[in-house]
């Protein structure tokens, strides 16, 4: 099982703690983890998988091997800035996406149109039609155990 989990590099220090406690949860289940590699919410869920025995694929935008982030095990240098995001998107079993900025609306947008894809949000953004319906049609969670447990529950079903 893969897991993307998105989120800004210039995160709250709640969303931080969020994505620290997905990472180990997310390794505790033995699903591999990807994200970004860089800093905010990328370089926490990468200590926490990482601290719990996890692995940990980031998916840099660049070729600079100094601003990765500590914990990946393994490093993808793309150098094709934000569409990396596609990436990261299209490798996932299901998608966790925590807080926001514009790079994780457009990971939050590609998973939406990807389609199929199980996206689990806590906190960040919330897209609303004129109609009233919430775009993308994802799960909204309220912890990182609920995040976590939706991801996969959804991952398995979505893969049956």
């Amino acid at each position: 099982m893969q897991v993307a989990v998105c989120g800004p590099r210039d995160c709250t220090a709640e969303d931080a703690q969020h994505a620290t406690r997905i990472g180990q949860l997310l390794a505790e289940e033995g699903a591999t983890v990807i994200c970004g590699g860089g800093t905010g919410v990328m370089a926490a869920v990468a200590e926490g998988a990482s601290s719990a025995g996890g692995i940990v694929i980031g998916v840099r935008p660049d070729t600079d091997r100094t601003r990765v982030c500590d914990g990946l095990t393994a490093v993808l240098y793309t150098a094709m800035g934000e569409a990396r995001n596609s990436i990261i998107v299209e490798s996932a079993d299901a998608v966790i996406v925590i807080g926001g900025s514009w790079g994780t609306l457009s990971e939050l947008a590609l998973a939406n149109r990807r389609g199929g894809v199980p996206i689990v949000s806590i906190g960040g953004w919330r897209i609303i039609t004129s109609d009233g319906r919430e775009v993308p049609e994802s799960t909204r969670a309220t912890s990182p155990e609920d995040a976590v447990s939706s991801a996969l529950t959804l991952a398995i079903k979505a893969a049956r």
